[in-house]
This record gives structure tokens, C-alpha cells and sequence, in this order.
């Protein structure tokens, strides 16, 4: 792996300190970090590289729901000699220059930072000034070495601020340079999707309007917003996964096969799928919990979802015709994220007037938790009589989401970034794509449904699907277990 300079603007903020610190220490204990790179955090926070290196102790052993393992003495070390820090406000024309000088000074040190990467884990507002100060520098230059751009969701708050933004970022940076994340594109069983339907010759034949009835993608989470009230309530449920998490994870369970297996075959696949949705702005609603308007930093007359559900197409010929469901939200009655595939009934089905009999059989993609891919099948109970149950023919990880065996997204997305592998990234038009679907939704966005707390959200989510004959299905915690 070639060494580079990782350079995070915003190393202080929430993001840092929820995902990208704790893996760069994941990566320093697997021997992912070249010996030469270094690690350079920015930040308006005047302090020391001494007080630095604390604040990234400090931060390592901070409660972490998506870190729990251990912090060892000296993995911390290793990581520590890497890290450097400089002050400055990014709108500030000289702070560029003074990062300019320090690169330049590690280099003459033998450290290799002619490679870049510049991480942007700061407001969107903010990215006009770095994106013109690093071009002033020649910072954004690749004669001496690559350099890759990091930029996390929100891409924009509509199409057309998204279009905007594309335009600014590619005025600085190439499309091959621009890593747009999206964090659940580099969960394991997302990936793992694309495996289990293009290397095995069972299901995917099936995988159409002839077989399928419908689809459902499930998001729901336990908890609220947590201190996120400034940022959430500007955005609400349907911004803030339902544009880019839920539609990736429809994209990847319904795209037809690329030729091959490359950024521009895969994302291609993703993308016609993301043009095909039919955006339906008379069936989705709208939820909040009971509450909510009592969380930190959110309005007192706030009209924010923190649900919804939708119905939509895919306008293709293999999925005519097939509705697709979606909800996510939050404080609900539990935390899973799933993709279920339910199978059409045949008439000619021969235990079906039996008591259980006529249970459809149901693909499930598990993101979380108890990860893994399962099959809902119909089983004859053991004994002398015709009896029928739902079992589960499965694959799972049986891990602990806390060990290092499976990688967290964002060291995946870090890593791939370093490579250059762009496939599991988002290119402009995909972005542009998703919200020219969400567009149209959000602007029916009213008063939202009160729900309360540990429910499965508003009764107007179940009238939605109830008006076609069909019911949200349970998320099961019967299997891939721990």
C-alpha cells in the first residue's frame, strides 16, 4: 500500500469522533497504516501536538456504541507517532500556505506525504474555501503524487443544491479524484450482496416481476437524535438515510449484473436502477416520536420527521409492476436494517391449506444486527401428524460487531480510497439521481404523525401497506444470532 498524508479537516467534530478516529486506531493495529504516512488533523481549536495527542486518547476511550474493544498501550503508540496537528480557520488564505509548509517539511523529514488525502469531515458550507485555497496552493495537483478527495452525505439538501455542489467540487478536483461516501455501501453484507447473487446460479433467476411480490427495506432504530437536534431537524428521517442508505441498499438487491467487476460497471448498474424509481408523492407518510420537540436544539414548533414510509416502482421491464415498500425511523420499537425479498404464493401450492402452509418464502439481506443472508422456508414439524412452520436456511458472520474480523465501513472506505477503488463510492449522478426521487416526497412533507415511543411508528405507515393487502413484516431476531 502506497504511504501517503491524510489530511482531516474537522478532526474535532462529531464525525471524527465517532467513526474516523476510531479507525484509524482499528487500521494501526491491523498494520494497515504505511510506516511513513502521517496523519494530520486540522481544526480551529488552538493546542499543541502534545494536548493533540491527548484529545486522541481522550476520544479513543470515549463510550462508543460502534467501538467497544480494548485501546492497547501500544497500538496507540504507533498511531500516536503519526499524528500532527495544525490550527487554522479554513476560510483563512494563509492557513493554507502554513499546511503547504508543513507537508513540505515532513517530506524533507522522510516522511511520504506527496500522496493526499484530504478528508472533509466539516460543513458543506465550508467546502468553496478549502476547494478554492487548496487550488491557489497547487494543493489539488497530482504531479508529484495522487490526491483524493473525501467528502461525507449531505450532498446537497435537494437536486439542485446537489447539482450545484457536484459543479464547485469538479471546477478543483477530477470525478476520479472525488470519493463521495456513503458510509453503508462499505457494510459487509451490502457487499456481500452483490456476491451472493452474481457467484451463485440459484436465486437470481427468481429475482423478477414473475416470482416476486414485493419488497420491503426496513431502517428502524431504538433510539432518538441523540445531540444531533441542530443538524436533524434542518434535515429530518427521509434526508438523512431514506436519499442515500435506503436507496443504495435498493440499488445493490435489484440491479442487474455489470459485465465485470469495476467501479464503472457496478456503479453504472446501481445508477439505472436509481433512475428507474418512481417517485409516488401520494403514498408516503410522515412520523415524528412523542418527544421530540423536547430534544436539545430542536424547534419547540418543530414539523421534522423522524419516520417515514414510502411506496415506489423500479420502471424497468424486470420489476414491472412490483411494489417496493420502505420505512425507517427512530425510538421504535427495535434497531434492525434489512432488505426482504418477499416470493409470490404459486395457487398450485400443495400444503397450503394447512395451518402455516401458505407462508411465503421470504430472501432476507440482514445489515444489522445479527448480520448475515437468509431464506425463510416452510418446514413439516417432526412427528406423525402434517404440521407446517417457517424456518431459516442461513448464512451469517455470528461475530461481535466489535471485533476486528469484520472491518468497519469506514476503514473499508478509507482503505478503498487509498487504493483508488471508487466502486463503493458515489459518483455525481447517482447522487444527482437519488434526489430527483426524494424531491417530489419531500415536498408532501406537512404535519407530521405523532407516534409513540417503542411502537413501530404511526398507524398511517401500516395504512399504507394494508391498502394493498399486505402487512410490514417483523423483523426476526430468531436467526445469525451471536
Amino acid at each position: 500500500m502506497d504511504s501517503y498524508a491524510l489530511i482531516i479537516f474537522g478532526i474535532t467534530s462529531n464525525l471524527a469522533q465517532k467513526y474516523l478516529i476510531q479507525v484509524l486506531y482499528d487500521m494501526a493495529e491491523k498494520d494497515l497504516l504505511p510506516k511513513n504516512m502521517s496523519i494530520i488533523g486540522v481544526a480551529r481549536r488552538v493546542i499543541n501536538n502534545q494536548d493533540f495527542k491527548k484529545y486522541i486518547n481522550e476520544v479513543l476511550h470515549m463510550d462508543n456504541l460502534h467501538h467497544k474493544h480494548p485501546i492497547k498501550e501500544a497500538v496507540f503508540e504507533d498511531l500516536s507517532n503519526r499524528l500532527h496537528y495544525i490550527d487554522g480557520h479554513f476560510d483563512d488564505p494563509l492557513f493554507y500556505k502554513r499546511l503547504t509548509d508543513f507537508l513540505n517539511k515532513l517530506t524533507r523529514s522522510g516522511k511520504k506525504c506527496n500522496n493526499r488525502i484530504y478528508y472533509l469531515a466539516t460543513y458543506p458550507e465550508l467546502y468553496r474555501h478549502i476547494f478554492e485555497n487548496l487550488k491557489i496552493n497547487n494543493m489539488n495537483k497530482q504531479d508529484q503524487g495522487w490526491v483524493r478527495l473525501m467528502i461525507e452525505k449531505p450532498i446537497g439538501h435537494d437536486l439542485r443544491s446537489a447539482q450545484t455542489l457536484n459543479k464547485l467540487v469538479l471546477k478543483y478536483f477530477t470525478e476520479d479524484q472525488i470519493y463521495r461516501l456513503d458510509h453503508y455501501l462499505g457494510k459487509e453484507t451490502i457487499q456481500n450482496i452483490l456476491t451472493f447473487r452474481f457467484s451463485n446460479d440459484i436465486f437470481e433467476p427468481m429475482i423478477n416481476k414473475d416470482n416476486i411480490d414485493h419488497i420491503q427495506i426496513t431502517a428502524l432504530e431504538d433510539f432518538g437524535i441523540g445531540a444531533r437536534g441542530g443538524y436533524y431537524d434542518q434535515v429530518g428521517a427521509l434526508k438523512d438515510v431514506g436519499q442515500n442508505h435506503l436507496l443504495q441498499m435498493l440499488a445493490v438487491a435489484t440491479m442487474n449484473a455489470p459485465l465485470e467487476f469495476s467501479n464503472e460497471a457496478v456503479t453504472s448498474q446501481r445508477l439505472k436502477i436509481l433512475q428507474s424509481l418512481n417517485p409516488l408523492p401520494d403514498k408516503v407518510v410522515f412520523g415524528q416520536y412523542e418527544g421530540y420537540k423536547n430534544e436539545k436544539n430542536v424547534d419547540p414548533q418543530s414539523q421534522t420527521d423522524t419516520f417515514y414510509a414510502l411506496k415506489t416502482y423500479i420502471d424497468n421491464d424486470r420489476f414491472k409492476g412490483v411494489p417496493i415498500y420502505i420505512r425507517a425511523g427512530k425510538k421504535l420499537k427495535q434497531t434492525v436494517t434489512e432488505i426482504s425479498i418477499v416470493f409470490k404464493n404459486p395457487i398450485s401450492r400443495l400444503f397450503k391449506n394447512i395451518a402455516g402452509g401458505d407462508e411465503a418464502n421470504i430472501l432476507i439481506y440482514r445489515i444489522q444486527p445479527n448480520e448475515g443472508i437468509v431464506l425463510k422456508v416452510v418446514t413439516k414439524v417432526p412427528g406423525h401428524q402434517v404440521k407446517m412452520e417457517s424456518e431459516y436456511m442461513q448464512f451469517c458472520y455470528r461475530l461481535d460487531p466489535h471485533d476486528h474480523y469484520i472491518p468497519d465501513p469506514y476503514e473499508r472506505l478509507l482503505v478503498d480510497t487509498i487504493r483508488g477503488d471508487q466502486t463503493f463510492f458515489n459518483d455525481a449522478k447517482e447522487v444527482e439521481a437519488q434526489w430527483a426521487f426524494v424531491d417530489p416526497l419531500a415536498a408532501r412533507r406537512g404535519k407530521p404523525h405523532i407516534y409513540k415511543e417503542g411502537t413501530w411508528g404511526p398507524k398511517e405507515a401500516d395504512e399504507l401497506i394494508r391498502a394493498d393487502g399486505r402487512e410490514w413484516l417483523e423483523p426476526s431476531m430468531e436467526f445469525c444470532r451471536i
